[in-house]
């Protein structure tokens, strides 16, 4: 079992923590088979110590049959034997706390797997049975039934219901139809999870990345949707999401939590606006944080991230929590690749060959200048794998590696999120840049990886990973994490000047350089080279102190 021993002081780490997220089948491969596991996590746990991170949150490993890359889960309390067993957890949490890292797994709560013994049960009772009555299923419309029960659409494209064949009944899907949605107003629903949470906290987990948390409830009676969004859109969430029932759940979860030493916490995938409404999921006796997605779509302009920054804070300061500051994840475009397109908003449906390629010097000269906004800011910083690295989105694959099921369910017409999950590069000579002991690697990664792979950028003094740890250690030296932000008038109106503590930050926005607006001062960090008038070249970011 794992342990807490390091970790018993209450001391709310949640609040200024820079938790890195590993996608198992794409992190590191021990057995060579190409798929991530958890030994292959074991191995590398030292280089996430040297970077600098406080925590890791791992994507799902549970047993599932893999249809949505493990977020359609047929066991929660079981590891699937593609990533290793329940001792290779243990002894993966085991060396990461030794490590000083705290582990935080995903929860799934929304959807099984249609391969949970739940769900085969369910569909082998008729309707009306309590085995139904543990998911969605509803009676369709039309004379013989032969119709959906209202017209919600699936995120992934298409329609939200499946009727199986010889079935009267229809179950409801909000993803995949291989993912059936859980009746959270059943109580054995929420008795199993609550059962699941503490099977994984008696383990030694240090918290849950809480998977669409904002979809459990559903509005009463199932009406018909005006908007036809996939997570939300506008501003509507429509009657499947951000209901008010939700907060009850997760009332009772921190009840839980708290029941445990070591401080443990929970964060939330919500797609919720405005920013008022995603802060009611972070009150003092919910969840600790809520994944900051506006943030994570942020534009390439100096006005705009300021705007999202100040609402962000000013929503959550409200509720006494802190904020998250997130750059890219698995869900949409890497940042370093989206920073150099024309329009470098949040992309969840992926660049394919025919849409605008990026620019990707341009893109990651950006993220390295953006590293210094997001590590500046008060709250706790998240890091996707291979973001340390600069790795750019791979925007080439040929269609027939493709797995996400976006993918499937659209006919091709959106390419999904198979780009951001490619399997990184460890070694630029070995066979699969490195990623296990073979030459196998379940998606396929392009030649320019090579010059990302993480010896190379161990060599060099100037590399995205050397940056990281510098920022990261500068980081933890000033507690900005824990610090206030205070913005300062910029030298230009494509620049954000601010201040945290001792330290001030400018970033450059423009296509102009701009000089610091004191000459006073000592270099910290910078993502590019300052000239001799102390200058900020265009896409820079800087740290420095007064003297």
């Amino acid at each position: 079992m794992g342990s807490q021993a390091i970790f018993n002081v209450k001391d709310e780490w949640w609040r200024s923590a820079v938790i890195y997220q590993i996608y198992p089948r794409s992190f590191a491969d021990a057995n060579g088979d190409g798929i991530g596991d958890l030994q292959g996590i074991t191995q590398r746990l030292p280089y996430l110590a040297s970077l600098g991170v406080d925590a890791v949150w791992l994507s799902p490993f549970y047993k599932s049959p893999q249809a949505d890359a493990g977020y359609d889960v047929a066991d929660y309390r079981q590891v699937d034997p593609l990533f290793g067993t329940l001792d290779d957890f243990d002894a993966m949490l085991n060396k990461a706390h030794g490590l000083g890292l705290r582990i935080i797994v995903d929860l799934v709560p929304n959807h099984s797997s249609d391969e949970h013994e739940w769900f085969q049960a369910a569909l082998a009772s008729p309707p009306g049975s309590p085995e139904r009555e543990r998911y969605i299923f509803r009676d369709g419309k039309g004379e013989h039934g032969e119709l959906p029960p209202n017209n919600w659409k699936s995120v992934f494209g298409g329609g939200a219901w499946t009727r199986p064949e010889g079935e009267q009944q229809w179950y409801l899907h909000l993803f995949d139809t291989k993912q059936p949605d859980f009746n959270w107003n059943n109580p054995e629903v929420r008795d199993e999870f609550t059962a699941v949470l503490r099977f994984w906290l008696d383990r030694g987990v240090d918290g849950f990345r809480v998977d669409v948390a904002h979809g459990l409830i559903k509005k009463e009676g199932l009406p018909d949707c005006s908007v036809q969004q996939a997570m939300i859109e506008g501003g509507d969430p429509g009657p499947m999401w951000d209901q008010d029932g939700v907060h009850d759940i997760y009332k009772q979860w921190r009840s839980v939590l708290d029941e445990y030493d070591g401080d443990r916490m929970m964060v939330a995938e919500a797609w919720v606006v405005p920013q008022e409404r995603l802060a009611r999921y972070i009150r003092s006796d919910e969840m600790q944080q809520a994944f900051n997605f506006e943030y994570l779509g942020s534009q390439w302009n100096a006005r705009d991230v300021r705007k999202v920054v100040d609402d962000s804070l000013a929503q959550t300061a409200l509720v006494g929590a802190p904020t998250t500051w997130v750059m890219s994840n698995h869900d949409g475009v890497r940042h370093a690749s989206r920073f150099g397109l024309s329009t470098p908003g949040y992309r969840p449906k992926g660049i394919s060959a025919k849409d605008e390629q990026p620019d990707e010097a341009l893109g990651l000269e950006r993220a390295h200048g953006f590293a210094f906004m997001t590590f500046f800011l008060p709250g706790s910083a998240y890091i996707y794998q291979g973001e340390e690295l600069g790795l750019p989105e791979h925007t080439t694959m040929d269609d027939k590696y493709r797995q996400d099921p976006t993918f499937w369910r659209t006919k091709g017409e959106e390419i999904g999120r198979d780009g951001c999950r490619v399997p990184l590069p460890w070694q630029a000579d070995a066979p699969a840049f490195g990623f296990g002991p073979s030459d196998k690697s379940w998606l396929p990664q392009p030649p320019n990886f090579a010059r990302y792979a993480v010896d190379v950028e161990e060599k060099d003094s100037d590399s995205t990973l050397a940056l990281y740890r510098r920022v990261l250690a500068l980081r933890a030296e000033h507690r900005l994490g824990k610090g206030k932000l205070e913005w300062l008038e910029s030298p230009t109106p494509d620049a954000l000047l601010a201040r945290n503590g001792d330290v001030y930050t400018l970033l450059n926005f423009g296509a102009e350089p701009v000089a610091l607006p004191w000459s006073d001062v000592e270099i910290l960090a910078s993502s590019k080279a300052l000239s001799a008038h102390q200058q900020l070249q265009s896409g820079g970011g800087v740290w420095f102190k007064r003297l």
